[in-house]
C-alpha cells in the first residue's frame, strides 16, 4: 500500500510546488529583503539599486496577484455568478488595502496615500477598463448586452460612496483641508459598512440574478481557462498567494516612495502604480470577458471593484487612522474633484441603456487620458 501511495503523494506535492510557484518566489524575495535587513535600504544602496530592487519586489508581488486571480477564478467556477467576482473583488482589495496601510505607515505620502490610490483605482476602472472592455468588445461584436439593473445597482451605490469619501471632506469646516474629523470619520465608516453590506446582500442572495449575463441560461461556468480543482484546494492557493503580498507590501512602499522622490516624479504617481499593480490581473480577466462577449462579467469585475475599494477601504484605512494616530486626506483637489464627478457622470449615461459599443469605450478611455495629464500636470 505505502509503495504506490508515497510516491502518489509526492506526485501530487511536487505539482502543488509547480503550481504555486510563484507563491514560494514571493516568500523567498521577502525572506531575503528581510534577512538583509538595513544593508539593502533604499537609503544605503542608492536610487539606481533602489529601482532594481523595486522592479525585483513589484515583480514578485504582481506574480503572486496573478495567482490570485487565478484561485478566485477557480473558485468562481466551482460556485458560479456572482460569487466567483465577489471572491476576485475581495482577494485584490485586500491587496489594495494591505499596500495602502503599508504606504500609510511610511514615508511622506502618508497623509494622502489612501486618497490617491482609491482615486486611481475609480479612474482606472471606471475609465480605462471599462473603456478599454467597451471598446475592446464593441469593435469585436459590434454592440453588447449586459445586465442593466445590475449596473444600476453597482452605481446607485458606487456614487455617494465616492462623494462622501472623496468630495465632501473638502467643502466640511470641521476639519482643516482635506482630513477628517472624528464625528465624519465615524460616519463615513458607518455608512460605508452600511451601504457595501446591503449591496452584497442584494448581489448574493436576493437579486443575484440581476449580475448575470442577460442572454445565457443559469450561471456563467465558462469563465474560467485555467484547470479546475477542488475548493479547498483553491482556497489554501488563494491565501499562499496573498500572505506574501502582504508581508511584502511595507518594502515595496518604502522603495516606491524613495524611488518617486528621487526621480522628482509626482507624488500622486505613488497612489497610480500601487493601484495599477492591484489592478492588473484583474483587469486582463475583464479584457477576457470583454472579447469572448461576456460583458456582465467584465461589468461584474469592474464597478464592483470601484464599489468595493471605497466601501472596504475607507474603513480600513480610517481604523488605522485611528488606531495608530496618522492622519489621513481623503478630500481631492478641485481638478482630480472635476474628473470624479464627470467620470460619475459618463459612466451613467454609458450604463443608461441595454447595450453598448465602442464610442462610449472611446470616451471612457480619453477621460483617463486627461486623468494621467492631471497627475503630471499639478505636480
Amino acid at each position: 500500500m505505502s509503495f504506490f501511495s508515497i510516491p502518489l503523494l509526492r506526485c501530487l506535492f511536487v505539482k502543488f510546488l509547480k503550481s504555486e510557484l510563484s507563491s514560494l518566489v514571493g516568500f523567498a524575495v521577502f525572506a531575503a529583503f528581510t534577512l538583509a535587513g538595513d544593508a539593502l535600504k533604499p537609503s544605503a544602496v542608492g536610487l539606481g539599486t533602489s529601482l532594481v530592487f523595486l522592479a525585483i519586489i513589484f515583480a514578485a508581488v504582481l506574480w503572486c496577484a496573478f495567482s490570485v486571480v487565478r484561485h478566485a477564478e477557480g473558485l468562481a467556477t466551482l460556485l458560479g455568478e456572482p460569487y466567483g467576482t465577489l471572491i476576485l473583488t475581495l482577494s485584490v482589495i485586500g491587496i489594495e488595502v494591505a499596500l495602502i496601510v503599508a504606504l500609510m505607515l511610511s514615508g511622506e505620502a502618508a497623509p494622502t496615500a489612501a486618497r490617491d490610490t482609491m482615486l486611481s483605482v475609480v479612474m482606472i476602472v471606471l475609465n480605462g477598463l471599462i473603456g478599454l472592455c467597451l471598446l475592446v468588445g464593441g469593435l469585436r461584436h459590434r454592440n453588447q448586452v449586459y445586465n442593466l439593473e445590475g449596473a444600476h445597482a453597482f452605481l446607485s451605490v458606487l456614487v455617494p460612496l465616492a462623494v462622501f469619501a472623496l468630495v465632501l471632506p473638502s467643502f466640511t469646516w470641521s476639519a482643516p483641508g482635506g482630513e477628517l474629523s472624528t464625528l465624519q470619520a465615524g460616519f463615513e465608516v458607518i455608512m460605508s459598512i452600511i451601504l457595501y453590506g446591503v449591496f452584497l446582500a442584494i448581489q448574493t442572495v436576493t437579486h443575484s440574478d440581476i449580475f448575470r449575463q442577460p442572454d445565457t441560461e443559469g450561471d456563467d461556468h465558462g469563465h474560467h481557462g485555467g484547470t479546475t480543482r477542488s475548493i479547498p484546494f483553491h482556497v489554501l492557493g488563494l491565501f499562499c498567494a496573498l500572505i506574501p503580498i502582504i508581508l511584502m507590501s511595507k518594502k515595496l512602499a518604502l522603495y516606491v516612495e524613495f524611488g518617486i522622490d528621487g526621480l522628482g516624479a509626482p507624488l500622486a504617481l505613488t497612489g497610480f502604480i500601487v493601484a495599477a499593480l492591484v489592478l492588473m490581473p484583474e483587469g486582463l480577466s475583464a479584457l477576457q470577458a470583454a472579447r469572448e462577449d461576456k460583458l456582465q462579467r467584465a461589468v461584474n469585475i469592474c464597478l464592483g471593484s470601484a464599489v468595493a475599494t471605497i466601501g472596504l477601504t475607507v474603513p480600513a484605512v480610517v481604523g488605522v487612522s485611528l488606531f495608530t494616530g496618522h492622519t489621513i486626506e481623503l478630500g481631492l483637489r478641485p481638478a482630480d474633484m472635476v474628473l470624479l464627478v464627470l467620470t460619475l457622470f459618463v459612466s451613467l449615461i454609458t450604463f443608461g441603456s441595454r447595450t453598448t459599443n465602442y464610442l462610449m469605450g472611446t470616451v471612457h478611455i480619453i477621460l483617463f487620458a486627461a486623468y494621467i495629464m492631471i497627475i503630471f500636470d499639478l505636480s
